[in-house]
């Protein structure tokens, strides 16, 4: 069965509305969470309803369907650029600005430390248990587990309320880190696929780093200051909503044929725009429209993603001989998370403050999601994808599962707000 781009949506559409109404009438979850855990559920009832009756037609349809999405190439190169702006949209720049050093230390070092502690750990455990993961690989998924998932966390935090200062902190480094994520996996990636060729050029793996990080966020400011003063030239909501809806897939487009960060590209975007357009380049009026719009975009692309990560077990069959090590995935990565929360808060604590209970509610509140399937899905098609796969889904419906359901919990214990 083949279905058309139009008859996709429609489908996806179809079943994220009736699972958040489900939710929101019955179960009571937050509206992501429930829909990922419903999906999930209907695809392991779906796995069970095939082992036992094998020539059931129903799960051969839906799997169909569910492989005609490409994934990878509908989270990274289409849903995230919405999903990054509107998030950057609704950050306040001046608490942004004040805890810029933090933030920037969390997206950049934070990261770099977990991926380390995360692929030698890897590396290390496949080989007490017997499976043969090279460093190089184990690193890979270090990269790509560690950033938090922005649409995760902002989605979590909704529910969640905590001090402005962790809030501006979470937001901030989970909105970053991804950016910076993207590109040390790509980094990881090339060395990985190098070694295996026989070759590092690693004055080229450098200058990837620099150029996609640095040339993004120059792209990004650019693109967002065009995009502010054509918004300040004008007073009509409907031009200046589709001004930010180019901006946005715009920015995000021409960062990746450049070679750029894309993400970086749309959060600094998305920043200048939230901040500097309600000040002297948006009535009122436009400013409920724009605001508002991308609130309802955010909304219906999250509650899309959660839906497929809870349905992509149905096409992700995972080696059953792999169970013990994605299982010791998850507390390898929050360990490693605690470690990259912990060193730099303890460095920069004599000139900077922190709320009360930042290191548990950062290490608990580093949720992964899409963005990190995503990347593991982009992987070649090697003999260690299917050990990388199976830890990187193991970890992200854990988080978003059991880390976004209790971290309401963990903030009244440990936050004197």
């Amino acid at each position: 069965m083949s279905l058309s781009v139009f008859d996709l949506i429609a489908v996806l559409l179809v079943l994220t509305a009736t699972f958040g109404w489900v939710n929101h009438r019955y179960i009571g979850l937050p509206n992501t969470i429930g829909i990922l855990a419903m999906g999930l559920l209907s695809s392991l009832i779906l796995i069970g309803v095939e082992l036992a009756v094998p020539h059931v037609s129903l799960y051969e349809s839906l799997v169909a369907l569910i492989q005609q999405v490409d994934f990878q190439r509908t989270v990274l190169n289409g849903m995230l650029a919405f999903l990054l702006f509107a998030g950057a949209l609704h950050v306040d720049l001046t608490l942004l600005r004040n805890r810029a050093g933090v933030v920037a230390t969390m997206a950049t070092v934070g990261v770099l430390i977990s991926t380390v502690v995360v692929g030698i750990g890897l590396w290390a455990l496949a080989g007490l248990l017997g499976i043969g993961l090279p460093l190089s690989w184990a690193l890979v998924f270090g990269a790509l587990i560690s950033p938090t998932d922005p649409v995760a966390v902002l989605s979590t935090l909704r529910a969640v309320k905590v001090p402005d200062q962790l809030q501006i902190d979470m937001t901030g480094e989970s909105l970053f880190n991804d950016g910076v994520g993207v590109v040390v996996f790509a980094v990881l990636l090339a060395i990985a696929i190098g070694t295996e060729s026989g070759g590092i050029d690693f004055r080229h793996v450098a200058e990837l780093f620099v150029v996609e990080a640095f040339g993004g966020a120059a792209l990004g400011l650019a693109a967002g200051y065009l995009a502010y003063r054509a918004m300040r030239a004008i007073d009509d909501y409907p031009v200046e909503v589709m001004i930010s809806l180019a901006l946005a897939t715009g920015a995000y487009a021409l960062a990746t044929e450049l070679h750029l960060s894309g993400p970086i590209a749309v959060v600094v975007a998305g920043l200048l725009i939230g901040n500097r357009g309600p000040k002297d380049a948006m009535s009122d009026e436009t400013q409920r429209y724009m605001f508002g719009s991308w609130t309802v975009i955010d909304e219906i692309l999250n509650s899309v993603l959660f839906l497929l990560i809870g349905l992509e077990v149905l096409v992700v069959r995972f080696d059953t001989g792999l169970g013990v090590l994605a299982a010791l995935s998850i507390p390898l990565t929050l360990f490693a998370r605690f470690v990259a929360v912990g060193l730099p808060v303890l460095a920069l604590k004599r000139r900077k403050p922190f709320a009360a209970g930042t290191i548990p509610v950062l290490t608990w509140g580093g949720l992964r999601g899409g963005i990190s399937v995503a990347m593991a899905l982009s992987i070649p098609e090697v003999a260690e994808k299917s050990q990388l796969l199976a830890a990187t889904y193991t970890v992200v419906v854990f988080t978003i599962i059991v880390q976004g359901l209790s971290l309401q919990h963990l903030v009244r214990r440990v936050v004197r707000q």
